[in-house]
């Protein structure tokens, strides 16, 4: 992570008299004349009655609505910065149609507009409203404030932007609105945009609704909906835009909707560390696309709609969602070093030889066939992203070959159920080699830094929603390696991972040892198939405390242990819908010491014994639907039992999981 620190934000809000006058029904109104005394005081709030530039020496505190009407200009100078009351819809900046703004921001001095922790939906945002066409017709009205828009002058101006960090915008108005950090409605190609940073928004970054104007140099860092979003007929053009996304649930990097104006997207640049949807084009929409580079994104293309993917011109030729559009990168994210942000350096694998240490943020490229010769360590403050389609071979050398993320490191494993990432031996056989290991900082019995059985790495703290990451579509085969007598590495060893990673769509498959092993932490997985795992399906020790939903467990191979084995504490872990079957009989689940679980939705068919409550630990640890376990003692034996309801749910159907059948 590199650290461009060029401008230090002062935040300390400077303490205004506020001035108003009460109309006959007391609402609260800003006379006119006011509104010019209050710029002077170094307060933004009302309609501006006069041309008015702003003093950069002064920080001005947005504090309501303030408009630039038809007719005026409002100026901005290097260096002002403007912060914004946490006013959420009630606290903005809008140019009305025939009004103008020219933020002068320089590169040495950009304008700055924010709220006071820069906040995702702190405030509303910049909105300025055009003459331009869009298809939404003439004196349309925006859906953010009610402000008229649009006409037939697609070479209107509403004046110039340059080298503008914006800030904590995008509040909520309604259930389908929001502001944007900019909001282009039908402005013109005469407006000038050039360097802007809109960051921590949590709508669109910018969008547009029709209009004609362009936008060159922009930097998008976690907006929460689109980084880059239009409609109603825009056909501009963005040229370098770098967008970054390193928090959870954002949408896209770019959404196009309705018609489809052509417009055109010079050197795109976007780098996940947290998966998503790269482009998204909904009804007809398209565009034309030149110098794409997409690091981390689990899907490339989205045709919403089921537009034609002609619609989509990716330099030269009709977007393939197959591509991972994973080429050197085409905007230079140093350009943007007069935005004081840390900003995510990705860089791409070299070779295909996969050993040794990740100490930065590094992209592997899922056209490269990799062989894991050793081990890869993915270090504290580094990430290791794994896209879609990526096959990695490991190379059958028992325990000295594995995968481990440490303490602070992240994986993102980007897998979707049409491409997912497999690992696995050539020939896939238990043991081959020692499997994927995260280590957390989650609570864990064995405490903070207690060393790991596997690799002696450290682990364990006091964040239970402590992020390694997320995996999603893995498919991992032939894991297991003997350490010692007592230790084997799993297919993936979760040692106190927190409720922050996401772990869903997983296959283990002919591991010697167990096929997911969770020692402490909080971490919970969803869609996990698990077949031949010579030891335990799911096994868990120190406390873990996190939840399965949807296991499909197969034994079709003579000797394994158990599908579950629970060990020492009870912090009762939830199992939701759980199908395990057995053609070779074998133990169902297994409870050591005090251990216990919350069962429903269970279906067991093929066992010898359904319960092992191995050192005589109470049935009503055991909750199944609700209930303490109904079972019978087996004639003979001291601690297995058969279960004598609950074990008749519904099968978990995995007839769309057609992904576990990925091989190399």
């Amino acid at each position: 992570m590199k650290k461009l620190t060029f401008k230090v934000l002062s935040l300390a809000i400077l303490a205004m008299p506020f001035l108003s006058s009460c109309s006959d029904d007391a609402d609260d109104v800003i006379v006119v004349e006011e509104v010019i005394q209050l710029i002077e005081e170094g307060e933004l709030t009302g309609t501006l009655t006069e041309d008015y530039t702003l003093d950069s020496s002064v920080q001005y505190n947005l504090s309501g609505s303030f408009i630039v009407p038809d007719g005026l200009t409002l100026t901005i100078p290097a260096g002002t910065e403007i912060i914004a009351d946490n006013g959420g819809t009630d606290v903005y900046i809008a140019v009305l149609m025939g009004g103008k703004i020219n933020i002068e921001g320089t590169e040495s001095n950009p304008v700055v507009m924010t709220s006071v922790n820069g906040d995702a939906g702190d405030w509303g945002g910049l909105t300025l409203c055009g003459k331009a066409v869009t298809t939404a017709g003439a004196d349309s009205e925006a859906e953010v404030g009610g402000f008229i828009y649009g006409g037939s002058d697609d070479s209107d101006s509403s004046g110039s932007i340059e080298y503008l960090v914006i800030t904590g915008t995008g509040a909520q108005i309604n259930a389908d609105s929001q502001y944007n950090g900019i909001s282009f409605y039908a402005v013109g190609s005469g407006t000038i945009v050039e360097n802007v940073a809109v960051i921590n928004g949590s709508d669109d970054g910018v969008e547009f609704f029709g209009g004609t104007v362009s936008v060159s140099n922009l930097f998008l860092q976690n907006n929460e909906d689109d980084a880059i979003d239009w409609t109603e007929g825009w056909s501009g053009t963005v040229t370098n835009a770098y967008v970054e996304h390193s928090i959870d649930g954002f949408s896209t990097v770019v959404e196009g909707d309705k018609v489809n104006n052509n417009p055109k997207l010079v050197n795109l640049t976007a780098v996940s560390t947290t998966g998503g949807t790269a482009l998204q084009f909904k009804l007809e929409s398209g565009a034309t696309i030149t110098g794409l580079s997409l690091t981390g994104y689990e899907v490339t293309i989205d045709m919403k709609d089921d537009g034609a993917l002609s619609n989509v011109q990716i330099d030269g030729v009709d977007a393939d969602p197959a591509n991972s559009y994973n080429a050197d990168a085409t905007v230079d994210v140093t350009s943007f070093s007069w935005v004081d942000v840390d900003v995510q350096t990705v860089e791409t694998w070299s070779g295909s030889d996969l050993t040794g240490t990740v100490d930065d943020i590094i992209t592997l490229d899922a056209s490269v066939a990799y062989s894991l010769t050793g081990s890869l360590i993915v270090e504290d403050g580094a990430s290791l992203i794994i896209p879609a389609g990526t096959k990695i071979t490991a190379e059958a050398g028992g325990t000295d070959v594995y995968i481990a993320v440490l303490m602070g490191g992240k994986i993102y494993i980007n897998g979707t159920s049409d491409s997912p990432v497999v690992m696995s031996s050539v020939n896939a056989e238990p043991g081959d080699w020692g499997g994927l290991t995260l280590c957390g900082q989650a609570t864990t019995t064995a405490g903070s830094d207690s060393e790991a059985e596997v690799g002696g790495f450290i682990y364990g703290g006091e964040d239970d929603e402590d992020n390694s990451g997320s995996i999603e579509y893995l498919v991992i085969k032939g894991t297991g390696a003997q350490i010692n007598a007592d230790s084997q590495y799993n297919g993936v060893s979760f040692y106190a991972v927190g409720s922050g990673t996401t772990i869903k769509n997983v296959a283990v498959i002919n591991g010697s040892d167990d096929g997911v092993e969770f020692f402490g932490g909080t971490v919970a997985v969803s869609n996990m198939y698990l077949e031949n795992n010579e030891d335990d399906s799911i096994d868990w020790t120190e406390g873990w405390n996190g939840k399965v939903t949807n296991a499909y467990i197969s034994h079709t191979v003579d000797g394994f242990s158990t599908v579950f084995e629970g060990d020492k504490v009870n912090n009762d872990p939830q199992f939701e819908n759980i199908t395990a079957i057995s053609t070779v009989g074998g133990t169902g689940l297994q409870f050591k010491l005090e251990s216990g679980a919350s069962i429903t939705g269970l279906y067991m068919e093929g066992y010898d014994y359904d319960l092992d409550m191995k050192n005589d630990g109470a049935l009503s640890n055991v909750q199944i639907e609700g209930a303490d376990a109904d079972a019978s003692l087996v004639a003979g034996e001291t601690s297995k039992y058969t279960l004598n309801s609950g074990k008749d749910s519904d099968q978990v159907d995995i007839s769309s999981w057609s992904w576990i059948e990925a091989t190399l």
